[in-house]
Formats: C-alpha cells, sequence, structure tokens
C-alpha cells in the first residue's frame, strides 16, 4: 500500500503498546523507500508530505494546515507528541543516571535486585572444593513507584489556528522540559527517600556544616569503590558553590561545557544540574549499574481533543518510575550554609 493511499483514523493512537508511527510503519514500511527520494523519512514525515504539511523552517505553515481534512487532522496528536519530545530531549540528562530503560505496558512492575556475600575479599582465591561466591539476584518485594507527569493545553483552536508551526513547537517544547526536569528529580528523590519498602531508607549521606570543598569531592569518590563515580546530580545552590571551586575552573572543561553543554568535573564526572533538588544536596552514582528507568508508553496526548480541536482541556503525559538496582553504587552529601 503507497503512503498516498493509507486511510489515517483516531483509532491508530489507541493501539495497546504501539505509537501512531508503528502503526503507520507497519502499513507503509520505510525500508521499502531504500534508495529513494523519502529514504530519510519515516512513515509519519511521509505522511506530512502527502498533505504538504510543513512543520518547521521556512514556509512552515499555520497550525490550520492539520485541519483541512478528517484525515490530516488525524496527524496533529503525533505533531504534538514529537514536539514535547524535542523539549524533553533538550534538558534530558538521564542517560547520564541511568543504567537501562524498561518499557512496560501496565502499571505493576517488580524489578531485580543482586546481593552478593559481603565478607569475601575480590583478592581471594576459591581454593580448591571450595565453593564459589555467592550473587543472588531476585525479584524485589515493591512495586516500582510510577509517576504520570505532564501538563494540560489550556487554549483555544481560533486562538491558535493563525499562528505557525514552528511557534507552537516551542511551546511544546517547553512542556516536554518540565516532564523532563520533573523525571529527573523522580529519580533523585528515589536514590534520597528510598522505594517504600521495608530497610530502604535512601543512600548514605554525608552532612557537612559547610559548602563542600574538592576534598570532599574527592572523599565522595573513593566511599564509593569498587564503583565508578561517572555522576554528579546537584541542585542549585550546590552547583553554584562547586563551580566557584578553583579545581573547576578548567579551560578545557569550559571547552567542553561551550561546544557540548555538558558540564565536567575534574574527577571525570558529569555535572547534572537538577533544579528541582535540594539545593544543598549532592549525589554521586555509578550510572552503570544504579538506577533503573521504567516507561509505560511514550509521551500521551488527549489524542480524541486535538483531533477534534478541542484543545481547552488537552492533556499531554508521560508515565516513568526509577529503581535502584545495586546497593552502595550512589551516595551523596548534604550541607548548611551558615547565617
Amino acid at each position: 500500500m503507497g503512503f498516498e493511499n493509507i486511510t489515517l483514523e483516531k483509532g491508530m493512537y489507541g493501539v495497546p503498546g504501539k505509537s501512531f508511527t508503528q502503526v503507520l510503519e507497519e502499513l507503509d514500511d520505510s525500508h521499502n523507500y531504500a534508495g529513494t527520494p523519502m529514504a530519510s523519512l519515516d512513515a509519519y514525515q511521509r505522511q506530512l508530505k502527502r498533505f504538504g504539511i510543513k512543520v518547521s523552517g521556512p514556509g512552515c505553515d499555520a497550525v490550520e494546515k492539520f485541519f483541512t481534512s478528517s484525515q490530516s487532522a488525524a496527524l496533529f496528536p503525533e505533531y504534538v507528541a514529537r514536539a514535547v519530545k524535542q523539549g524533553m530531549e533538550m534538558v534530558n540528562h538521564l542517560p547520564d543516571m541511568v543504567a537501562t530503560v524498561t518499557m512496560v505496558n501496565g502499571m505493576d512492575y517488580r524489578t531485580i535486585q543482586a546481593s552478593t556475600e559481603t565478607t569475601e575479599k575480590i583478592a581471594d582465591p576459591v581454593k580448591e572444593g571450595e565453593k564459589l561466591p555467592e550473587t543472588v539476584i531476585k525479584t524485589s518485594g515493591t512495586l516500582v513507584t510510577l509517576h504520570k507527569r505532564g501538563r494540560l493545553l489550556s487554549s483555544s483552536y481560533e486562538a491558535l489556528r493563525f499562528h505557525k508551526l514552528d511557534l507552537f513547537t516551542v511551546m511544546l517544547r517547553q512542556i516536554g522540559a518540565y516532564i523532563a526536569r520533573q523525571q529527573m528529580n523522580d529519580a533523585a528523590d528515589l536514590l534520597l527517600e528510598g522505594d517504600g519498602s521495608e530497610g530502604s531508607e535512601g543512600i548514605t549521606m554525608k552532612s557537612l556544616t559547610a559548602a563542600p570543598t574538592y576534598d570532599d569531592l574527592v572523599a565522595l569518590w573513593g566511599s564509593l569503590s569498587p564503583h565508578n563515580l561517572t555522576t554528579l546530580l546537584v541542585g542549585t545552590d550546590a552547583l553554584q558553590a562547586l563551580l566557584k571551586l578553583t579545581e573547576f575552573k578548567d579551560a578545557q572543561a569550559g571547552q567542553s561545557f561551550h561546544g557540548t553543554g555538558r558540564l565536567i568535573t575534574p574527577l571525570g564526572a558529569t555535572l547534572v544540574h537538577v533544579p528541582e533538588m535540594n539545593g544543598t544536596t549532592i549525589i554521586g552514582l555509578d550510572k552503570s549499574c544504579t538506577l533503573e528507568m521504567v516507561q509505560a508508553g511514550e509521551v500521551v496526548t488527549d489524542y480524541d481533543k486535538l483531533i477534534d480541536r478541542q484543545m481547552e482541556r488537552a492533556g499531554i503525559s508521560a508515565i516513568t518510575g526509577f529503581a535502584q538496582l545495586v546497593a552502595d553504587s550512589a551516595k551523596g552529601i548534604t550541607y548548611t550554609v551558615g547565617s
């Protein structure tokens, strides 16, 4: 079936476990376009081309272009979801925080956790006849708490119809940025407070009576051994305090920030700003084994309302949760500021 002949409808958004684009790809496989001028487009982008809808750049269309027919209107919720995801990606540092991402279809999910014998030394060989040290992997006794994060789009079609899509995209990206920041804060909260299960009290925190020094960061690095300090999560006040340290005033690190936007510490760890986190808290973690991110589907929109141009109370949301995988792979610092 050619992409020009596909019938678009609301029901394509309600297929369990599949996004709108995935449903389109099953009907119009992108592999069939290899070596053609449309090879760089996915199934959704080909539908935009079919209806002549340009969402960015010179000659960008107005919002009303989506609503020239009932079929083209069916493309609008996916445009909204993609713009929100762009905003999430612009501020999203979760790849610097999580070891793995698990997609689930429901709200009930239990992770797995590992425990090892704590008495053995890594340097001790296994003697003949002795058993190997044991690592026990078992299902967690507590469900991962999933949080719904999002915003209600409060506007009217009449207020938006004549505005350019690239302008509307800027507004939608702000919603995505909000969702991503909330997700990063959820991850930090899980580490600080625990998952609510018996005996789960959060990571070990060292209390200081003044802003941390470079020696305090070195001590944090050492306390994570044998794990690596790959990421530092910091609130706004703590970030300002760290950037004032002499050891952070490094020209090469500055060039990295200007070129990539990534803040690198003298210890080699990536500095992640979590604005909603307590300002005087610092968390150090090994991203290779600390957190699992659990995601219930992709960005979800009230597609019925969006297609019918009922934008007054259209919801945009994402559902995620986090679980700590390996104990002692994250530790922290908290400090008080003198009056």
